[in-house]
């Protein structure tokens, strides 16, 4: 059976794609396209909208076509040279950027097969195409995501009613800064010192995730550390009836079963394998890397810094930062019924 209607999908680099041939190679059929969209009836600003062009643009191109009729749509004679590397060099410098590799000026170039144009030149018609930008690691998922998710939901729902959801992880935290981009003055180069010898401690941190309150804790990775932290969990709700934590499947959070038998309140619960974008921390370590950043202060000033940030932070804004509710860890609607029909 067909379905009741059929929509395209509008995301991704294809359907972008449309939009950039409606402006090039395409141009004079997406002139036709305004004339006929305005004769049933639609203003400028709604066909420009929908062809991603400005109104004015749009009305231009109706007065040349009631001036002239459909000749006047088709490009004018333009004096001058022509464009340097031909029309459709820009649309082979799009595909190249598509498939994976540090693609720069010079291997562009090489791929182009060193066209008779100077470097500068392809470097300006790259920037049209492109933009230098670093790409996105991503991890390579759980084959059995869905089905780890469904089993994660089943046990949140089976806790009693007014039971505590916390999500937990960690993160490195170093003497050594942390670099990113900033503005800088013109023909200066900020210099960040670095430390004669690197300091490294783990931070553990759990969100509970309906109020947005903050637990962490400074350690070492290891299972006692671990350990150690999840010991105040419990202790920070004591009208509770559970206490379950959510994490993902590192080694650490696996060797603490001895300890979970001789405290049944508190449950520690999975999420899927290779997924650290379902972690709703994993924004919290995003934003505190971005306060250190570009600091370089002594070990001490480097924690004051850590209590800081956290200090200096209110549990609404730690809940708006985690984003908990875009997180597959939580069912539908948990913010509304989750305590109190866990």
């Amino acid at each position: 059976m067909r379905p009741a209607s059929v929509f395209a999908n509008s995301s991704g680099p294809a359907y972008q794609h449309l939009y950039h041939l409606l402006h090039h190679r395409w141009r004079e059929a997406a002139r036709v396209v305004m004339v006929l969209l305005s004769g049933a009836g639609l203003t400028a600003d709604e066909i420009g909208e929908l062809l991603g062009c400005h109104p004015a643009t749009v009305r231009r191109w109706i007065h040349r076509y009631h001036a002239a009729g459909p000749a006047a749509l088709a490009d004018r004679p333009r004096s001058g040279r022509p464009r340097a590397g031909g029309p459709h060099l820009g649309e082979r410098i799009r595909r190249l950027p598509t498939r994976p590799g540090p693609w720069t000026v010079r291997r562009i170039r090489r791929r182009l097969g060193r066209p008779k144009i100077s470097p500068r030149t392809v470097c300006r018609r790259t920037r049209e195409q492109a933009a230098w930008r670093r790409p996105r690691l991503t991890a390579r998922g759980d084959p059995n995501r869905r089905r780890t998710l469904a089993a994660l939901h089943r046990q949140l729902r089976a806790l009693p009613g007014g039971s505590v959801v916390l999500a937990e992880d960690e993160t490195h935290l170093h003497l050594l800064s942390h670099i990113r981009a900033s503005w800088i003055p013109r023909g200066t180069r900020q210099q960040v010192a670095t430390p004669g010898k690197n300091r490294q401690a783990t931070l553990f941190g759990a969100l509970e995730m309906t109020t947005g309150t903050w637990h962490y804790t400074l350690g070492r990775r290891t299972a006692t550390a671990f350990t150690a932290f999840l010991q105040t969990l419990p202790a920070a709700y004591p009208a509770a009836p559970a206490v379950a934590v959510i994490c993902d499947n590192d080694a650490i959070h696996h060797a603490v079963t001895a300890y979970l038998t001789v405290h049944p309140r508190l449950h520690l619960l999975f999420g899927a394998r290779y997924s650290p974008h379902d972690n709703p921390v994993e924004r919290i370590w995003a934003a505190l890397k971005a306060h250190l950043a570009n600091t370089a202060v002594t070990w001490p000033g480097r924690l004051r810094q850590v209590h800081a940030f956290f200090r200096q932070r209110s549990s609404a804004q730690t809940l708006t930062t985690a984003a908990p509710w875009a997180s597959p860890w939580l069912p539908k609607h948990y913010a509304q019924n989750f305590r109190q029909a866990a």
